[in-house]
């Protein structure tokens, strides 16, 4: 892969050039950040904490958490420094390991929620054998291949995309070195490397959302004669779920299987995408009765400890 060494940086316009509108959006991100570790940070203190929380299910939204940490911190540093400045810039390899990282634990993130959806298949429609099918061995395994397959999908489209000739001017109009607004200043015809970025990137959102809902239909259908305490329980497993994979798969789905110059509104997306998911997550799962009695325990936990001293 030979690159074009004329092109050392790049410029990031961001989201405004206005500086109040800038230090709004300073203040903003920062407290989105800081909201993002403090919930994250919550939910994995209480399942490391917890015995009730050891099953697969709880190992699947502790792997969820970090990778939510993980992935708004991808961005959200830079994004809350360079709202700062009045001319933003990223080196040459920093916007690629950025792209890559940003690129791998978003694809570790949706196996993730695929694997939660299969958990949840397994631990409603087959209790009798959940303990054998989603033994520790095979969430070992499963979690493995989720971080081989991210990190091959990852680098094949670094790769690709990278493998094009960058050209002045080098400006990405854009708050983040991503493969949508990168493919903007080759100075060849991208179409079929963004066509085929795109088609990659569809199949992921795809498989992922169709497994969603074939696992909540099947769950909701063979509930349908048990009671309405269990019917009701696995009716808010199956939304909490649902909503969790449209707020990720929805922006992914704008953001990477539609063409980069059709829509004015891709960096709003792009923001909510970012940093509003991974910060809505885990409102959406402490409210799951058994984190939030964990939560409490552990509080009640550390208070009685601080007291006896």
């Amino acid at each position: 892969m030979r690159l074009n060494n004329n092109v050392t940086e790049f410029i990031l316009l961001g989201l405004t050039q206005d500086p109040v509108r800038k230090k709004i959006l300073f203040v903003t991100f920062l407290m989105f950040y800081l909201g993002t570790l403090l919930g994250n940070f919550l939910i994995i203190t209480a399942i490391k904490m917890s015995r009730a929380l050891g099953i697969p299910k709880y190992f699947f939204l502790f792997l969820l958490s970090l990778s939510d940490t993980s992935f708004s911190t991808c961005v959200a540093p830079r994004m809350i420094m360079d709202a700062l400045l009045k001319k933003a810039t990223i080196s040459f390899s920093e916007g690629v390991v950025q792209v890559f990282s940003f690129h791998f634990i978003g694809r570790l993130e949706i196996f993730i929620l695929i694997l939660m959806a299969v958990d949840c298949y397994v631990a409603i429609c087959k209790p009798l054998c959940y303990t054998i099918i989603m033994s520790h061995r095979v969430c070992g395994v499963l979690v493995a291949v989720a971080w081989v397959g991210s990190c091959v999908h990852s680098s094949a489209q670094i790769v690709l995309a990278l493998s094009l000739p960058f050209c002045v001017p080098n400006v990405i109009d854009h708050y983040v070195c991503d493969l949508q607004p990168l493919l903007k200043l080759p100075c060849t015809v991208t179409y079929v490397t963004n066509l085929l970025l795109v088609l990659s990137s569809g199949a992921f959102c795809v498989v992922g959302f169709v497994m969603l809902m074939f696992s909540s239909v099947i769950i909701l259908h063979s509930w349908r004669n048990h009671s309405a305490e269990g019917r009701k329980k696995a009716l808010s497993t199956c939304i909490s779920h649902i909503i969790v994979f449209m707020l990720f798969f929805g922006p992914c789905k704008f953001m990477y299987t539609c063409p980069a110059t059709t829509f004015s509104m891709d960096k709003v997306i792009a923001v909510f995408y970012t940093l509003g998911t991974s910060w809505i997550n885990p409102l959406i799962y402490t409210l799951r009765n058994e984190v939030k009695n964990a939560m409490r325990m552990l509080w009640n936990k550390n208070l009685f400890s601080d007291d006896k001293r």
